[in-house]
């Protein structure tokens, strides 16, 4: 295997013989290196461990198949709930929330919660006062919660942990114990920049991906719990650095457990802002490098149902969300207790009764010229395309198909680290490979380099 190199080269001397004089100031751009088999062989031998253990994903995946286990059971899944304006993306964060019993219930984290706000504050601007609340500014509806669940339920109920990246709502229904707005002022940016609501939105979502790390460092503490700090609560710095010392004499047992199951993340309404900005790229690939991520994609199932154009273009839309992040993706057909998901996963699963509802939806509107042609072309190209999605329908209202959202997501997190965690895995070793070719090609020109001189 080959591949090309900016790193510009001085192009008098080439293979150990002396070019035109009059070019020695010319710098090619690109330079063609080869990559041996030993460079991959090494590459994956030498820099394994190092490389493993500077990124969590791939010492948690590891880590679980020492212990013959799935991924998801010894890291937290993270959810990225993601959605059209007024798919009910919130309402069901607000559910999916209902559904899990929060951080500390136990009692055994419950000191911690004091550590976590005091984090966001010193993040950016936040109210201190509402930070003492479990959920912040949203935080008011998710307090008294716990209280109306019985005690035989709370404790067999996942554990999860919510964050709100959308920095232009105002009332967020559920408990977010990471709110974007407690460190990004959503009116003060629009004042100070000059911006409109979109331009707003992804200008605070880029101040608060500078500061990611610290969220990051927050999840990765609330998310496991280590053998070594039951005994030494003085140790502060034990978040990030400890997942690279972990597996170590342990054989039987892993020396950490998770503290939470699952992880919400809610996006701005304004999906594009999210899914196609730099800033949504920075969290998603943080969040994925860290634990098994998942993209739940809210769909507004009575607009699906009463125009196919809506249909298919959800359907496009989860097609380049899931290409351009390559997250396993989970479609959330939602608001089923008004109209049934059963007619849209039948469209999904068959691609003759999709065919016949077009015909009957384009005699009804009366259309017969390039959209519909064009309709039909997508739908045998995404027919494959549809084999690849786990999708689940639900009411976020009323909570019906909630257990059946988290055992697809479940599934979704286990193609994550047989698809996900192997390509990562891929693309490690070659950068690992490249640099070992490089150096080694770069070792041959200084050699020739010497050779020339001295002749």
């Amino acid at each position: 295997a080959t591949f090309l190199t900016n790193q510009s080269i001085n192009p008098s001397i080439i293979d150990g013989t002396m070019a035109d004089p009059s070019a020695a100031s010319i710098q090619e751009p690109f330079r063609r290196v080869h990559i041996s088999p030993d460079d991959i062989t090494s590459a994956s031998s030498a820099t394994a461990a190092a490389t493993t253990r500077t990124i969590p994903i791939l010492q948690r995946s590891l880590d679980a198949k020492s212990e013959s286990l799935k991924l998801r059971q010894v890291s937290p899944v993270c959810v990225l709930v993601v959605g059209m304006a007024g798919s009910g993306k919130t309402t069901l964060m607000a559910a999916l929330q209902r559904s899990l019993s929060i951080p500390g219930g136990d009692g055994d984290e419950g000191n911690d919660d004091d550590g976590d706000n005091h984090a966001v504050e010193d993040d950016g601007e936040g109210g201190d006062e509402e930070n003492d609340k479990v959920g912040g500014k949203g935080g008011e509806g998710d307090k008294g919660e716990p209280k109306n669940d019985k005690e035989s339920n709370k404790c067999k109920a996942p554990v999860g942990y919510c964050l709100n990246l959308d920095p232009a709502t105002k009332l967020v229904p559920f408990g977010a114990s990471i709110d974007i707005r407690d460190t990004v002022d959503y009116k003060e940016v629009m004042k100070q920049h000059r911006l409109g609501p979109n331009g707003a939105i992804m200008t605070s979502l880029n101040l608060f991906s500078t500061k990611f790390d610290q969220v990051m460092s927050i999840l990765e503490n609330r998310a496991y719990q280590y053998e070594e700090e039951k005994g030494n609560k003085n140790e502060v710095d034990g978040r990030v650095p400890k997942s690279m010392n972990i597996n170590k004499d342990s054989q039987n047992s892993l020396p950490y457990k998770k503290a939470l199951d699952y992880i919400l993340v809610d996006t701005p309404g304004q999906i594009e802002a999210f899914t196609w900005s730099a800033s949504g790229t920075i969290i998603t690939s943080a969040l994925s490098s860290a634990f098994p991520t998942v993209l739940a994609f809210v769909v507004d199932t009575p607009r699906c149902v009463a125009s196919l154009n809506t249909f298919m273009s959800n359907m496009l839309y989860a097609c380049s969300m899931f290409y351009r992040t390559r997250l396993p993706l989970v479609i959330v057909f939602n608001k089923s207790d008004v109209v049934g998901s059963e007619v849209c996963m039948e469209w999904m699963d068959s691609y003759e009764k999709f065919q016949e509802a077009l015909d009957d939806f384009m005699s009804t509107e009366g259309g017969q010229g390039y959209y519909a042609s064009l309709t039909r072309s997508l739908s045998l190209v995404l027919d494959e395309f549809y084999t690849t999605l786990d999708r689940v329908g639900l009411s976020a209202a009323t909570g019906d198909g909630i257990e059946q959202f988290w055992n697809v997501v479940e599934k979704a997190a286990d193609n994550f680290d047989e698809d996900y965690v192997s390509d990562l895995q891929c693309k490690v070793d070659e950068q690992n490979a490249k640099k070992r070719a490089l150096a080694r090609d770069s070792l041959k020109r200084m050699q020739r380099d010497l050779e020339t001189k001295e002749s």
